[in-house]
């Protein structure tokens, strides 16, 4: 069975961003005041040399649990055990 695509919608108010657009973009913390940037949450910035890189896997809830009960870092620790049963 296929699905319906439906059709785009157009708003006037919100219109699609043209590549002048994007051109003319500007980060955040160059136009907007510290008051307003204050309220959003800080999120890590571009590693300085990229040595990970991001994938998508499916492990066992078990195995997950057991890492994340470990607390933070956890991450980094699923890549440890892979690296040392990878031996690299």
């Amino acid at each position: 069975m296929h699905r319906k695509l439906k059709e785009p919608i157009f708003d006037v108010d919100n219109p699609e961003w043209t590549e002048e657009d994007f051109a003319k973009a500007r980060p955040p913390e160059e136009v907007l005041p510290p008051e307003i940037l204050a309220q959003f949450k800080n999120t890590r910035g571009p590693q300085k040399a990229p040595t990970k890189i991001p994938v998508s896997l499916r492990l066992s809830a078990d195995v997950v649990k057991h890492f994340k009960d470990t607390g933070p870092g956890w991450q980094s620790r699923i890549d440890d055990a892979l690296r040392k049963i990878a031996k690299v």
